[in-house]
């Protein structure tokens, strides 16, 4: 129960930073509720760019999302038309993004974020503003394909990436 109030805290703290930072933000309400699928924790956009994150704090250890979270929010984002961000946080951090394709998969299928990986290549919420359309320069080819194979990403999106 402890965890859960303090990723509480953690979701509206980053709502409160998106607002700052300009964005129309809405919290999704709390999981299994309204909907049998798994719905983002966060929607957000400026009028340019719209985000729908999937936000997970963690002390120091690595932070874990399973395969079913990442699918549903690669669903939904897909459906909404919205670009999928996992936002993660680790204890006096700032918050960073990735895009589920960049995100680590483990053998089981799951999805880790170390800590060093989130400060090192973590994209800082400023990175949020701009809907960087040369982000495809960074993937490599074998990942996005990976992802595409994975189900993650569409063919169409792996093309833009890749463009």
């Amino acid at each position: 129960m402890m965890a859960n109030a303090k990723g509480d805290r953690r979701e509206r703290e980053l709502v409160n930073k998106l607002d700052e930072e300009g964005f129309a933000v809405m919290r999704a309400p709390a999981s299994g509720g309204a909907t049998q699928r798994e719905l983002p924790d966060v929607l957000a956009g400026n009028g340019d760019v719209f985000y729908a994150i999937e936000a997970k704090s963690s002390s120091g250890d690595p932070i874990y999302l399973s395969g079913e979270e990442v699918e549903a929010l690669v669903y939904f984002s897909q459906n909404f038309g919205a670009k999928p961000k996992i936002g993660v946080r680790f204890d006096r951090e700032d918050w960073y993004f990735f895009h589920p394709a960049d995100v680590h998969q483990t053998d089981g299928g799951n999805y880790r974020v170390k800590k060093e990986t989130a400060l090192e290549e973590g994209n800082p919420m400023v990175a949020l503003q701009t809907d960087d359309e040369d982000e495809g320069s960074e993937h490599e080819i074998g990942d996005v394909l990976n992802a595409v194979a994975e189900g993650i990403l569409t063919v169409e999106e792996a093309e833009e990436m890749l463009k």
